[in-house]
């Protein structure tokens, strides 16, 4: 649901590209970025809850307990940026 909304709103999507990107850069690890995604969307859950139909409507139905938002947050980050370069293999005639 919060991709399908994201998705459909482009400033919405804009801003959280950028974010997804900002904070992927910033983190030394993938792993770090999507911790701190996870918390990042379900911060936003929370407040749409409040001003969005679709998202209210949810909040009603469901409440407001922690859900883990990490395989999205997985997810954009896999859609949304580019890999981390892989270390090349080290060449098996050279030995250290």
């Amino acid at each position: 649901m919060l991709y399908d909304y994201v998705q459909g709103q482009s400033e919405e999507r804009q801003y959280w590209r950028a974010k997804v990107q900002s904070i992927v850069s910033a983190s030394p690890e993938r792993a770090d970025a999507v911790v701190r995604l996870d918390s990042e969307l379900w911060r936003y859950y929370v407040e749409r809850s409040e001003v969005a139909p679709v998202f209210v409507a949810a909040a009603r139905a469901y409440g407001l307990e922690r859900t883990s938002m990490k395989n999205l947050a997985e997810f954009l980050v896999r859609s949304w940026t580019e890999p981390k370069p892989k270390k090349p293999p080290a060449d098996p005639g050279i030995l250290p």
